[in-house]
């Protein structure tokens, strides 16, 4: 937490209309960005291109939407029971007064806090307290620090709500006695074997509007070497198995090689579609993941793929990412 040198402020608790029995409003990564006209107009782009980032996920799709909202409108009553709030102003702001003993620490001064349910139940707010004349200054010095933080949050929850189900810790118990490795799932996955590869899928509520694929495999004794070509082509033998065949389209790949577990690894994140020849067109987003286990003498490969038509796909690329990150194998 950022603080300066000020002296420290009183806080005085201030009464506000509603209570924390009232429900916050708004999808999780919705952001009602509140200051005064003022403000905004000198920092609005720049907030903005800080919080609305772009990621490639079948073309772009931005993390989260900023909307801006004058405290001095009428509208305002209704819109600071939304779940994600940016608050700017001062320590004489009316905003800032009601937000700050719901700041979650000592405030000791201008700096970014952070608070929870000041309108609303499950409501989170970011709170920028700012010297007189100084809220632009002190918006653009904390816009990187409030992408980080507000990212950590969605990613937490959405987290949490893969895991609402339960966990599948029998399943996972169960891979790692009988497979040679673990994955922790939802309990909500279905999960089948043929020989050594290991699928796992929730098309819940139904296959047309939401899938969510994980497929586990290995190959023996390890591979000398293997370029991503090989890799790429090693997925395509395996998406032969799901019902569907996929081409891929590597024009926004992104590809990597790091240590995973301590182990090497190599990662390919791209677009799968279906072949131009079938009459009905699909595509998503796939991370396609080789992890060496020398102990097992395994090359395991793992594939999580998504098809979520007219869906934001960030959350469930999460989702993906945490079931994939929960990998372990051999000993492990």
């Amino acid at each position: 937490m950022r603080k300066l040198a000020f002296p420290a402020l009183t806080i005085l608790a201030v009464a506000t209309a509603c209570t924390n029995s009232t429900p916050s409003y708004g999808d999780f990564n919705s952001i009602i960005a509140v200051m005064a006209p003022s403000v905004w107009d000198e920092v609005g782009d720049d907030v903005y291109d800080a919080l609305e980032p772009t990621i490639k996920i079948v073309g772009t799709e931005r993390t989260f939407a900023v909307t801006y909202q004058n405290p001095n409108d009428a509208e305002w009553h209704n819109l600071r029971r939304f779940r994600q709030l940016l608050l700017v102003g001062t320590a004489d702001d009316p905003w800032i007064q009601e937000a700050l003993p719901k700041v979650r620490g000592d405030v000791t001064g201008p700096g970014l806090y952070h608070a929870y349910d000041i309108w609303a139940r499950d409501q989170q707010a970011t709170v920028i307290v700012a010297e007189p004349d100084h809220e632009a200054e002190a918006v653009r010095a904390d816009l990187q620090e409030i992408n980080q933080a507000l990212d950590q949050q969605f990613r937490s929850y959405a987290r949490a709500r893969m895991f609402l189900s339960g966990t599948d810790s029998a399943l996972a118990d169960t891979l790692s006695r009988t497979a040679g490795f673990r994955l922790v799932l939802p309990d909500v996955y279905r999960w089948q074997h043929q020989d050594s590869i290991y699928t796992f899928r929730n098309d819940n509520p139904d296959p047309a509007e939401l899938i969510r694929q994980i497929t586990v495999t290995w190959r023996s004794p390890i591979p000398a070497s293997m370029t991503s070509d090989e890799v790429l082509a090693w997925r395509a033998e395996v998406a032969e198995t799901y019902g569907e065949p996929q081409d891929v389209d590597l024009s926004q790949a992104d590809t990597s090689s790091f240590e995973y577990q301590g182990r090497p690894a190599f990662q390919v994140q791209a677009l799968w579609k279906n072949p131009p020849q079938l009459d009905w067109p699909a595509a998503g987003p796939f991370i396609t993941r080789t992890v060496t286990c020398p102990q097992q003498d395994r090359l395991y490969l793992l594939d999580a793929w998504l098809y979520a038509p007219g869906k934001e796909k960030y959350e469930y690329m999460i989702q993906l990412q945490t079931i994939l990150d929960s990998f372990r194998c051999g000993a492990s």
